[in-house]
């Protein structure tokens, strides 16, 4: 069987971030029958509809390779209650010319994590509301607000905290299922 190909969105730039630490924990965890890659978004210049005609090289390699995934995984910090205006952007890039979303029913999935109590809870809530319109059917269950998330790793980023390893394998087993049910 063909491994499923995942494109995983940090949200976060940050050399150091906890984001990306779960991103790769996740990766590792992940179900043989997925392949998780992480697709870079910091390089994408800002979204401004007067380059829909004539599209930078960086928006045009972003949405092929958007396109050619079969699902998305979203893993992202939380700014001022929403999502960073890196992970904005390269939805708005991805979603663009009007009628020609790379995101369009690509089953998806969002972790928010964050050294606060409530791990992302708003950042992954508004990052809901955009894939609904952007018809990425979102995986509702388990939800993953993963709070503390400065504590779970060692010096050199690896996870160590059982029980948080524990939720992510079952998250990406119902991920796994939720893509071979939506794809």
């Amino acid at each position: 069987m063909d491994k499923r190909d995942v494109a995983v969105i940090v949200g976060s730039l940050r050399k150091d971030s906890i984001n990306r630490k779960v991103a790769h924990a996740l990766m590792e965890i992940a179900p043989a029958d997925l392949k998780l890659s992480i697709v870079e978004i910091g390089q994408l210049p800002l979204y401004n509809q007067d380059g829909d005609d004539n599209p930078p090289t960086e928006w045009t390699s972003f949405r092929q390779r958007i396109a050619a995934a079969d699902a998305v995984l979203f893993v992202t910090p939380e700014h001022n209650r929403s999502v960073p205006s890196a992970l904005k952007n390269a939805i708005d890039v991805g979603s663009r010319p009007y009628g020609k979303s790379a995101w369009n029913g690509k089953p998806g999935a969002v972790v928010t994590a964050s050294p606060g109590g409530i791990g992302g809870f708003g950042s992954n809530h508004h990052l809901r509301q955009s894939l609904v319109f952007l018809n990425v059917p979102a995986m509702a269950q388990p939800e993953a607000y993963i709070g503390g998330a400065d504590k779970l790793f060692d010096a050199s980023g690896k996870l160590v905290n059982d029980g948080t390893r524990k939720f992510f394998e079952g998250f990406m087993q119902s991920f796994a299922k939720w893509i071979a049910s939506n794809h």
